[in-house]
């Protein structure tokens, strides 16, 4: 059976172990748990894989955050899903919110779109593409919604807000606008906009978060995203 969340032997990397070891031990985590073995059981496909459900934590070290990209939950049809926000893995159609994604960088940095979807290169870098609800039932969009998941994000949102300094928050459409009032703008940078989605229409093109992401950690002597995806 596919490792599914537990209190005492969750699979994520060690840092977000120790910064989180008091949510993995709460009884909303424990009843998430239950909920996936339960689904599981009845024969429901749970999006993502298993050992990809914390892959955003595993890419990205607590200590090396510097940006967070917040989705709202993993993508919902057969093979997208790759436990970070926005990202499919390199041979799937690359969906149109990421299309958009890729259209603004290529407008305010000029680096051309790449051959696939898959974002571990920036994950790598320091930023945690965090989905507000870490799994889905296929083919079935926010249906983990209100499962226990957004009590673990929030906390996540927290810890970085509470024990770093510097981090730009990307806040894309009002979903993850309502995650503001977890953040200390005075220690944090907050940026705004539309979600990329085309159902937002053209709102989002224009932003500029992925120049103005670099401009604010170069001036905090920090090294900047290289935005240009992997081939």
């Amino acid at each position: 059976m596919e490792q599914t969340p537990s209190a005492a032997n969750v699979q994520i990397e060690a840092s977000w172990k120790q910064v989180l070891a008091d949510e993995f031990e709460q009884p909303y985590f424990a009843a998430i748990k239950t909920f996936l073995l339960q689904e599981k059981q009845a024969g429901k496909t749970i999006y993502p894989p298993g050992s990809l459900i914390f892959n955003a934590f595993n890419q990205t070290p607590f200590d090396a955050v510097k940006v967070v990209i917040l989705g709202q939950d993993p993508y919902h049809n057969p093979g997208e899903a790759m436990g970070l926000s926005f990202s499919v893995p390199k041979g799937v159609k690359v969906p149109p919110s990421l299309v958009n994604i890729f259209k603004e960088i290529k407008t305010s940095l000029g680096i051309d779109p790449p051959g696939h979807g898959d974002l571990t290169h920036w994950a790598q870098q320091g930023v945690l593409l965090l989905n507000a609800m870490l799994t889905v039932q296929a083919r079935s969009p926010a249906s983990h919604q209100k499962i226990g998941w957004q009590n673990f994000t929030d906390a996540v949102i927290r810890r970085i807000s509470e024990q770093k300094e510097g981090v730009v928050f990307m806040l894309w459409g009002n979903f993850a606008r309502q995650k503001k009032a977890l953040i200390d703008q005075t220690k944090h940078v907050v940026l705004e906009a539309a979600h990329p989605s085309p159902l937002a229409g053209n709102a989002f093109q224009g932003c500029g978060h992925f120049a103005k992401a670099n401009e604010i950690l170069e001036k905090q002597g920090k090294t900047p995203i290289n935005w240009q995806n992997k081939d």
